[in-house]
């Protein structure tokens, strides 16, 4: 269940994982981070959706959280599934997900049927490929029924609750110590997938999970998330997945049943593309490289005359200083408080900003069409389809 304390072989990328977390926590306004945290949980709901199978457009999540659903059905369900995905992400970043350890039977539950109880009537089915039977999803229960995920047979459902059980007593425990919990961050990902408690979800629920047990343990943040790594490397992923659903291979490869080698290569995969996805988003936030991507951005717009001149230091004072109160437009702009109004009006127009009330003060926001120039290779070249 936990790598052996005496594998030395994840020391260095927990360090690195750390001291790389700190330093974008460190770097980004925290008013900043709460726009960033919406750009982030879209993406991480369209790259959990790739590794389901779901290829559902950035523009589609986008409309989705604007309560603009296409006429389409099928468009429409998977329009409704990242709304959820989004929504569970946001009550993990904001703190109002449960007391439990994010690494529990009763955690995962929690986030089965918080996620599934979102979900439109016709994705809580899934079919029986023996017998042809669509069977029901409950929201936050445990199967009741064996099942096969490709090769790999899972627990039969009466042990559920003893194997769930061990997994609290091995995740759950005191005596790991903070970097230790940070070492098996991997391994709670791969043996709850490997545990599959429930008839479906199970992949979107260890991502979640992941993502809620590196907050606990003070990497996480609502900057960053693993899922895109592991979408980008979605082969190796799945590979080293299966290899460390293998069996033990002799007595210097762990004391369980199953492999430890195989369960420490995944740790180590796990963490480097966690480490992989903070130095990404680093690069994305270095204010100096940012804002000269907004400015370019920015005059473009302004010579097609989609945008006024004066835009780019409001958004850069969004940027340095998290918001934008009213009262500073004027200057910031050089204009009159009528023309200040105009160029406010045509960045909130355009989805660039975007603020509580009519008087509040101003903040970022990032539409799909402006993360695309703003964070160059957030989402693949080929996303999904534009319809």
């Amino acid at each position: 269940m936990v790598p052996e304390e005496a594998v030395r072989l994840l020391d260095d990328d927990i360090l690195v994982l750390m001291e790389e977390a700190s330093g974008l926590a460190a770097r980004i306004h925290p008013i900043l981070r709460d726009s960033i945290g919406d750009l982030v949980r879209s993406m991480n709901c369209y790259y959990s959706n790739l590794i389901e199978g779901h290829d559902t457009h950035p523009h589609d999540i986008d409309r989705a959280l604007a309560n603009d659903f296409s006429n389409e059905p099928k468009k429409r369900d998977l329009q409704q599934e990242a709304v959820a995905h989004i929504h569970v992400q946001r009550l993990i970043d904001t703190g109002r997900d449960p007391d439990a350890w994010p690494a529990s039977a009763a955690y995962a539950s929690w986030l089965h049927e918080e996620f599934c109880s979102r979900l439109p009537p016709e994705m809580l089915f899934v079919d029986d490929k023996k017998t042809g039977a669509r069977l029901e999803i409950v929201p936050g229960e445990w199967r009741k029924r064996d099942v096969q995920v490709g090769r790999h047979i899972p627990p039969p459902h009466e042990d559920l609750p003893r194997f769930m059980s061990s997994f609290d007593k091995a995740y759950g425990s005191p005596r790991l110590t903070r970097t230790r919990q940070i070492q098996t961050v991997g391994a709670v990902h791969h043996r709850l997938l490997w545990i599959h408690p429930f008839l479906d979800g199970n992949g979107r629920v260890a991502r979640l999970m992941s993502h809620a047990l590196f907050k606990r343990l003070g990497v996480g943040t609502s900057l960053w998330s693993v899922a895109r790594g592991l979408a980008r490397n979605e082969d190796r992923y799945k590979t080293l997945l299966a290899q460390a659903d293998g069996p033990r291979e002799g007595d210097l490869d762990g004391r369980g049943n199953l492999t430890q080698r195989g369960l420490v290569a995944f740790c180590k995969f796990f963490l480097e593309r966690s480490v992989d996805q903070i130095r990404f988003m680093s690069e994305l936030l270095e204010p100096a490289t940012l804002l000269m991507r907004i400015e370019i951005h920015v005059e473009e717009e302004v010579r097609a005359k989609r945008l006024l001149r004066g835009s780019f230091a409001v958004l850069r004072e969004a940027v340095m200083s998290g918001e934008v109160e009213r009262s500073k437009i004027p200057a910031l702009t050089g204009y009159e408080e009528r023309g200040a109004r105009n160029v406010t009006a045509g960045l909130v127009d355009r989805g660039m900003l975007t603020a509580a009330t009519h008087r509040a003060p101003l903040r970022l926001a990032f539409p799909v069409e402006v993360a695309e120039r703003w964070f160059p290779n957030l989402y693949p070249a080929n996303a999904g389809s534009r319809t």
